[in-house]
């Protein structure tokens, strides 16, 4: 029995029949040989590829990484646990023990590989690496985790924490979305060293920087909603109020230094002000009820614990008095 008996492979593809056969073959390779490709729609081979290096091909029924990786863990995957990479060849098979470990060992239930500690030449551009680094920031500063990588598409993870978080993107934001849910549904994350190397010659990425980038900050700023209404609510209450503040600013100097007056300008400056600070009150009010929520969720998980433990310490004692009885 191999060690991996227990773990599946997922790798969302399109238009990767250059590369998908390597990565299959790696992976089975180290000894997992549940591999699972769900293909959006490939036009260059790339299904006919996976099959004949041994892995099982599904087709998605939507489009888009966040909605593959969705349909292929709830409809496709029974395995206790998913390793999920990319079929372009760029992540290495061999750091999937790495990436198991805490897994295996009960440290974590999702696991993130950073690509930045063992970058190879060439694997990422200038503008993509700034690209990385600002929304890491981001991610830091609105939700309050350090994952160090976010972005990066080497993901291990049980099924069933999968299953507790409530993924909606359908395109790239899927890593971003995922990150954000741990958060939020505080699943026990591990952030482990990988190598990342350069694209094979020959494959195209399927990844547009100023497009895709822009989605991952709205997905960052989406989530913050139900996961930091105070920054979500608050940061526009301040750029409102401040608004505010500089067209008031504006209309006394106007009026002061020259008698005109902006009655136009005025009336904006008093409403923008207005929703400014009634953005920043109801982002605390919102912060506030949500730490209040999840208070309550931990007093009540706490419970339920409590009661299993009570459960399990009330069948055993009746165990020992049949036990008693019947001596």
């Amino acid at each position: 029995m191999s060690d991996y008996d227990d773990v599946c492979v997922l790798l969302p593809t399109m238009d990767e029949a250059e590369t998908v056969a390597r990565v299959v073959d790696a992976f089975r390779d180290v000894g997992i040989e549940q591999v699972l490709v769900i293909d959006g729609g490939s036009t260059d081979g790339t299904r006919a590829a996976a099959r004949e290096a041994g892995a099982r091909v599904a087709e998605q029924s939507g489009r888009g990484k966040g909605q593959a990786v969705r349909e292929a863990v709830r409809d496709h995957i029974d395995a206790p646990y998913v390793v999920m990479a990319d079929a372009d060849a760029t992540y290495d098979a061999g750091d999937v023990d790495a990436m198991l470990d805490p897994l295996f060992d009960g440290e974590a239930e999702h696991v993130i590989g950073n690509r930045f500690a063992d970058m190879r030449p060439g694997a990422m551009t200038r503008l993509n690496r700034i690209g990385n680094r600002i929304i890491n920031v981001a991610f830091r500063t609105i939700h309050g985790e350090g994952y160090r990588d976010i972005l990066s598409g080497y993901r291990a993870f049980t099924r069933e924490s999968f299953l507790r978080l409530h993924l909606t993107a359908d395109g790239f934001g899927i890593e971003t979305e995922m990150a954000v849910e741990c958060v939020k549904n505080q699943v026990p994350v591990a952030v482990v060293p990988i190598t990342y190397r350069e694209r094979p010659g020959g494959s195209a990425t399927n990844l547009h920087p100023i497009r895709d980038g822009g989605v991952i900050f709205l997905e960052l700023y989406r989530k913050a909603k139900t996961n930091n209404p105070l920054f979500y609510f608050g940061s526009v209450g301040v750029v409102s109020t401040a608004a505010g503040a500089l067209m008031t600013a504006y209309v006394l100097y106007e009026w002061f230094a020259y008698g005109i007056t902006h009655e136009i300008v005025s009336i904006g400056a008093v409403g923008a002000a207005i929703l400014g600070v009634q953005l920043l009150i109801f982002g605390f009010l919102a912060d506030m009820i949500l730490s209040l929520h999840r208070e309550q969720v931990d007093r009540f998980e706490r419970a339920i614990e409590a009661r299993g433990v009570d459960d399990r310490r009330d069948g055993d004692e009746v165990g020992r008095s049949a036990d008693a009885d019947d001596d």
